[in-house]
């Protein structure tokens, strides 16, 4: 058995005791939608195999959620269905197909998403197929052609009038009606044939995909030299950012959402201590980088701002700390506070994932989550009576909480992990009616 991982995103292609019988290690999953792929936790050498997906329910899985996993060293695999179309898309960059459906799309025999969709029941039922597919119509007329079970004229007549219709309407019983009465034995032959799997293309396919991901490692589906893709060949346009909250994302209330990174920025937003708890963080990434290279934290700090413990610190550095840091502080603290508000000019390292690990379990991430809730509710409240200002003024206006002698902004947005007032204006938006009704609330008390 593997000690990486499978995920199969499959539905009504394939069940999910048929893919556990042939991939008995293996993870099974729904049809793959967008940012499903993200939700997962993946690591090198993994490997997902998709069969089903959406694309008319929900947004179809996208290219750059898969392009993502392959530039993390994922091996993803498509066939019979939507991940037969999105492999013979994407296999210049690395991704794998498996079967003739996949063939017939890279090969452009066929082109539409409508060659595989089908309309089918939900997941408690074993998503149980309303329609079939244009794919499967088209190899049971070739296999009926090939055993002089279809006459090969009636094949025609029968794969032109399936495709003449739209995809949700393919059913037998509409076939028959367009095609009249003396095509009923040969639709019979087929719905038959289909049904029982020996002519039903799209479980075949999935078949050898799953046997090749099952099979020894010398059979087992694997992207190697040119065909592996690396980040210069094309962009994804997704960060490990982005792949956190679509992860994270979770839904608390029936119609609502929450991500674990809602939850961290009504912390930065409204915890007084929050600032206290990103310098800890930070400056623990420092001491880890710092130890890679071979250097001490102050070493390392002195080594990456290229300022001497003698020289006094530009403005340029100087800015990014409050009066009082300036006046009392060592040299090496002021350097150490300076790299962590300006990090991502001096480090590329995501510093959310650390703070959630040391928030997660704490009695402040409860609290945080109420925010989230509360900043929902009180925004539907509103139901769009209030008026939602540009991100920079939005920014403007909440800078007013921190406000203080002898510090700036910048100084202030930079100990939260804001880059700039648009950062913070655009975080602000899921919290701007709750900071709108607090203000009211504080008004209302002082007067």
């Amino acid at each position: 058995m593997r000690s990486q991982k499978v995920v199969v995103y499959a539905g009504p292609t394939i069940s999910r005791d048929e893919v556990l019988g042939m991939v008995p290690e293996a993870r099974t999953r729904p049809p793959a939608a967008r940012g499903d792929l993200l939700r997962e936790e993946w690591s090198p050498g993994d490997t997902a195999v998709i069969i089903d997906g959406y694309y008319r329910e929900r947004l179809s899985v996208g290219h750059k959620e898969i392009l993502w996993l392959l530039n993390e060293g994922v091996d993803v695999v498509g066939a019979a269905s939507m991940g037969a179309l999105r492999a013979a898309e994407l296999g210049p960059y690395g991704m794998s197909g498996a079967g003739s459906v996949f063939r017939m799309y890279a090969t452009g025999e066929i082109d539409g998403d409508d060659e595989v969709a089908v309309l089918h029941g939900p997941a408690d039922r074993g998503y149980p197929a309303g329609t079939v597919a244009m794919v499967n119509i088209r190899y049971g007329c070739r296999e009926g052609a090939r055993t002089d079970l279809v006459p090969a004229a009636t094949g025609e007549r029968i794969v032109a009038a399936a495709k003449a219709m739209p995809f949700a309407h393919r059913t037998w019983r509409e076939l028959e009606g367009v095609l009249g009465r003396d095509a009923r034995d040969c639709l019979s032959t087929l719905e038959r044939m289909i049904g029982t799997g020996e002519w039903d293309l799209k479980r075949l396919d999935a078949i050898s995909a799953l046997s090749a991901v099952g099979g020894p490692a010398e059979t087992t589906i694997r992207r190697t030299g040119a065909e592996a893709w690396a980040a210069e060949a094309a962009l994804t346009g997704i960060t490990h950012f982005e792949a956190l909250k679509w992860r994270s994302t979770r839904e608390y209330a029936p119609g609502r959402w929450m991500s674990d990174l809602d939850v961290l920025n009504a912390g930065r937003l409204f915890d007084d201590d929050y600032p206290r708890l990103h310098e800890q963080v930070l400056t623990g990434l420092l001491a880890d980088f710092a130890e890679a290279e071979g250097l001490g934290p102050e070493a390392y700090v002195h080594a990456r701002l290229g300022v001497d413990d003698g020289c006094a610190l530009p403005y340029e550095l100087a800015s990014w700390l409050t009066e009082a840091e300036s006046a009392t502080l060592p040299v090496a603290e002021r350097l150490r506070l300076v790299m962590v508000r300006v990090w991502p000019v001096w480090q590329s390292a995501d510093w959310r994932p650390v703070v959630l690990e040391r928030i997660r379990e704490s009695s402040r991430w409860r609290e945080w989550t109420d925010i989230v809730a509360q900043a929902d509710e009180i925004a539907e409240q509103a139901g769009g009576r209030l008026a939602v200002p540009p991100p920079e003024i939005r920014g403007r206006i909440f800078l007013r909480h921190w406000q203080r002698r002898g510090t700036s902004a910048e100084v202030e947005m930079a100990r939260r992990g804001f880059a700039d007032l648009e950062d913070l204006g655009n975080t602000l938006r899921r919290f701007f009616a709750l900071d709108v009704r607090n203000a009211r609330g504080a008004g209302r008390d002082h007067a």
